[in-house]
């Protein structure tokens, strides 16, 4: 009777249906404002005093009278952009660690106000060694970056941490688009604005000290919030408790249940983190390519991020669009118009339909057009400077139309960055197997990113002061630098195609897996 009734439950559980797992709609998790805005405000500091120069580096290298003719310009152009890098390179470990040991919040403010500091420094300069040593410590103090990812990566969770890591790079190009547009419209006052500033002998001496000022109000509120508004996120590891318990229960206990084990020996708590794991075990076939397409796609971009100002004051005739500096920090601001959008509406909507892989993929083709067409601008450029002579109604069609296209390309810039740089963010923090290995892979990648900043407008400098020399055809004219840009992004697209799926998914937020105690004894 027992066997046939054991038969018949048998029998009946392979008749059962299938169970029906029903969609969970998971709520997302409410914003952490009161952490997040100081930290954004803090975060601006960085990119508009690294690009604050941008508008006026060549205007500003001229002044200093170094280079011995207008195409060396360009050389010593990139030396001064790069020192920023430099500086930020030998450094950025040393905040790291620091601030896993003093806290995230001091760090950060060091790091404001050493950008302060630095900033008036390069307003103050009047001679190319005073400018370079600015720049110098501005980057040095630069290490912000690596702690904010690190800080996100602290308080938020499986449902809102794409929308917060995208405040990373949002801020990022809002702050270069603000640092632009600040330094265009700001520099040389005395002579841009003669009925304000015309009589002013302060800015006529020093003619960049005004936008550096201006650009000093975004990093004084952002050094005051992270004061008072932002809270530390760092938690200290505690000590192991090791807690003996009764070796037996009252049977009538309130939770106690038939199923309550009687005997209860011991319990470890662990409230320390997980224990980092070592270099080799992190660095896998995908964290090496993942780290390979990083670095290839921020050297194509940060070399021609670097290139465009010089190339956009350049003469026609020698291979760039002759604008001045107020026309060049609008072409670089103007973008930001639609960065927000793409950034906060765009980029969660795809990265959840498509995933963080696919996105950056995608922001790798969408950069192509920008490095190819830009470079033939220089043409209708030089059109447009002819026919002023003869014609004005024709050159002021065809510098609407150049108009046009350089906003249409920016555009398509600032969206590729959007789509990259996020998505590549994101693929760092996703890799990391545990909470503990954060810091390591957040490190990682902003040496990496250091050391491009610091060769990229090196190689782009000195390659488009070579290029712009001689009468060598294409693509070794003006071109060069543009096609080698081109070349990297494809060769970061190649990496990318053997990176797996599994970039997409947050491993240190995996459960673990469950291991017996019979198992754990043995």
């Amino acid at each position: 009777m027992s066997q046939s009734n054991d038969d018949q439950v048998a029998g009946g559980a392979q008749e059962l249906p299938e169970a029906r797992v029903e969609p969970v709609e998971v709520k997302e998790t409410p914003m952490p404002w009161a952490q997040l805005l100081p930290l954004v405000a803090v975060r601006l500091s960085e990119p508009i005093t690294m690009t604050l120069i941008l508008p006026f580096i060549y205007n500003m290298v001229e002044g200093f009278g170094i280079a011995e003719a207008p195409k060396d310009i360009s050389f010593y152009a990139s030396m001064l952009f790069t020192s920023f890098s430099i500086g930020q390179t030998f450094t950025v470990f040393h905040w790291g660690r620091l601030s896993d040991r003093i806290g995230r919040r001091p760090v950060l403010i060091y790091g404001t106000t050493g950008i302060l500091v630095t900033s008036l420094l390069i307003g103050f300069s009047k001679t190319f060694t005073m400018a370079l040593l600015a720049r110098s410590l501005a980057g040095a103090f630069t290490g912000n970056a690596m702690v904010m990812k690190t800080v996100i990566a602290e308080i938020a969770d499986d449902t809102n941490r794409v929308r917060m890591m995208s405040f990373l790079p949002l801020t990022w190009n809002a702050g270069s688009m603000i640092g632009a547009g600040i330094g265009g419209i700001f520099a040389e006052p005395a002579t841009q604005y003669p009925g304000v500033f015309g009589n002013s002998k302060l800015f006529t001496y020093f003619p960049y000290l005004l936008p550096c000022l201006v650009g000093s109000i975004v990093t004084i509120v952002g050094l005051f919030s992270g004061i008072f508004k932002f809270k530390e996120t760092l938690v200290r590891p505690t000590e192991i408790i090791h807690v003996e318990a009764a070796n037996e229960q009252p049977a009538a206990s309130a939770s106690g249940t038939e199923s309550t084990p009687l005997l209860a020996q011991s319990a470890t708590v662990r409230s320390n983190p997980a224990k980092p794991k070592s270099t080799k075990e992190l660095l896998t076939p995908t964290v090496i390519r993942v780290m390979l397409t990083n670095a290839s796609m921020y050297l194509a971009f940060i070399m021609c991020d670097q290139l465009y100002p010089v190339f956009a004051a350049t003469n026609p005739r020698d291979g760039g669009l002759g604008l001045d500096p107020p026309r060049i920090g609008l072409s670089l601001a103007v973008e930001g118009l639609v960065v927000v959008y793409i950034q906060l509406y765009i980029y969660p909507r795809l990265e959840r339909k498509y995933g963080v892989l696919y996105c950056y993929r995608q922001g790798l083709k969408c950069v192509l057009p920008y490095l190819v067409v830009m470079p033939f601008l220089s043409i209708l450029a030089l059109r447009v400077q002819d026919r002023a002579e003869t014609s004005a109604s024709s050159a002021t069609f065809e510098y609407v139309v150049m108009w046009i296209i350089i906003m249409t390309l920016m555009t398509t810039r600032v969206t590729s960055s959007v789509l990259t740089f996020s998505s590549i963010n994101l693929m760092i923090i996703n890799m990391a197997p545990t909470r503990a290995d954060l810091g390591f892979m957040n490190g990682a990648q902003q040496v990496a990113m250091s050391v491009t900043r610091v060769v990229g407008p090196i190689i782009s400098g000195t390659l488009w002061s070579w290029s712009i020399k001689h009468s060598l055809p294409f693509p070794f004219n003006s071109h060069l630098v543009w096609m080698l840009s081109t070349v990297l992004i494809l060769v970061g697209l190649r990496v990318s195609l053997r990176i797996p799926e599994s970039v997409n998914v947050f491993a240190a937020g995996q459960p673990p897996v469950v291991v017996s105690s019979e198992d754990a004894e043995e």
